[in-house]
């Protein structure tokens, strides 16, 4: 794609990023086919290659977000499909985000939408304010049916309705500390604790420190880490991403220049995707470059680091498991058969998804401030799980497994959790009463 972007402009890294990621598309328009947008409104400006249009205008012309502009662009889940089948290696991912953080600061959103972006960005990356929120929410139970009835209210709906869905417990205290391998030690892997996942599903890095630390891998919950930007960085605010990031990286590398670190083992595949990318985002930080890069190094999925540690003899339990391939995780991390290896290996039946490229509607925040796309796409999710009858959901991200079981009816567990339990761990909570 040819681009005009002057001299003085390309002075910009962020720009003369853009201009190359332009510079490779060839508008074939193969990603239209395997974008969710597309798929369900069969708009181009809803596909990835009219997204690129918008933004080529927009950042080769230096001009402010437009209100027609903003609407496409948030309508991208950024579930990085179209990357995975582009022939010509397009980094949609970096492009999309640049045009964000150019809307975040060049348009004026109306009043609701700030407001509700303001919201999200101050609450949900805190664990003590996401649990009082959820809270709060809660309170709105009486007032449900009455919201639903109310024009231009399906942004507080959707957070009402992901609120009740929580069955919240004791908030386990997250403090610095290092769990000790069973039996001798293997290696010693940060775990990243999180933000959301924490509140949501305690489970899910309870079992992953059992797994660990049974297999003689010492555990380290790091002092000063949390979010890991990804919830504010996917709505523009880049410099606050990058604090969240900074923060991350002074801890994790804390532990790299003390007792060492063999991996930082990332639970939720969405933030294993943003963490990975710590190196591009702060390429241009003269402080935290050489950090980020060692960061991002030595970040791997759950999955991928239990590929290389040989697992206890498997109890066979052969349910018959529906794998949902997270997109953060199949196109934003290229990880894709190793989830659905591990669990065969441990003796469940696993099925594959149809249309398992498809976004189940989650993505970070999109199913709260797109509620009705991803709804939809959550029941085109749902109802092909169901085509393969499972006992039981997999995914290895937070916001799936919330999204997916909302109305699947069945069983909805992280990866890990059925690793654990299929390798010596307790029966899964999400699983209800063993029978």
């Amino acid at each position: 794609m040819e681009t005009k972007f002057s001299p003085d402009q390309l002075l910009d890294a962020n720009t003369r990023e853009a201009e190359k990621i332009l510079r490779t598309c060839v508008h074939c328009g193969f990603c239209t086919a395997t974008c969710p947008t597309y798929v369900l409104l069969g708009d181009e400006l809803d596909s990835p290659r009219g997204r690129i249009y918008l933004i080529k205008d927009m950042l080769e012309n230096d001009r402010p977000g437009t209100p027609e502009v903003v609407k496409h662009v948030d309508r991208c889940l950024s579930c990085l499909s179209c990357m995975t089948t582009c022939p010509s290696g397009v980094n949609y991912m970096h492009l999309v985000d640049h045009a964000r953080a150019h809307i975040e600061k060049t348009y004026r959103r109306p009043w609701k939408d700030r407001l509700l972006r303001t919201f999200i960005a101050l609450v949900l990356p805190h664990r003590d304010r996401f649990r009082l929120a959820l809270r709060v929410a809660a309170l709105a139970r009486p007032f449900h049916g009455l919201l639903k009835r109310i024009p231009g209210t399906g942004q507080i709906v959707a957070m009402v309705d992901l609120a009740l869905e929580q069955k919240l417990g004791p908030l386990a205290k997250i403090t610095s500390q290092s769990l000790v391998a069973n039996g001798p030690r293997r290696a010693r892997v940060a775990l990243l604790s999180g933000c959301a996942q924490p509140i949501l599903r305690p489970s899910i890095n309870e079992a992953t420190i059992r797994l660990l630390t049974r297999h003689g891998v010492e555990v380290v919950l790091s002092k000063g880490e949390g979010c890991c930007g990804a919830l504010v960085h996917h709505m523009g605010k880049e410099a606050a991403s990058l604090d969240y990031a900074r923060r991350n990286i002074n801890a994790w590398i804390a532990e790299m220049d003390g007792k060492g670190l063999d991996a930082i083992v990332i639970t939720a595949s969405g933030c294993g995707t943003t963490i990975k990318d710590y190196a591009y985002a702060l390429r241009e930080d003269s402080d935290y470059a050489e950090k980020a890069r060692r960061v991002s190094s030595i970040t791997k999925d759950i999955t991928e680091y239990l590929a290389d540690v040989p697992l206890v003899p498997a109890r066979g339990t052969g349910e018959t498991v529906a794998y949902h391939s997270a997109c953060s995780l199949q196109h934003g991390q290229q990880v894709r058969d190793l989830p659905k290896r591990l669990l065969k290996k441990v003796g469940f039946d696993v099925r594959d998804v149809p249309e398992g490229h498809i976004c189940c509607g989650s993505a970070g925040t999109y199913n709260i401030l797109q509620p009705e796309l991803s709804q939809k796409l959550r029941d085109r999710k749902v109802a092909n799980i169901r085509k393969v009858k499972p006992d039981i959901i997999a995914s290895g991200n937070i916001g799936c497994i919330i999204q997916i079981g909302q109305t699947a009816g069945i069983p909805t567990l992280h990866t890990i959790e059925l690793l654990d339990w299929a390798t010596g761990g307790p029966w899964p909570v999400a699983l209800g009463s063993p029978q």
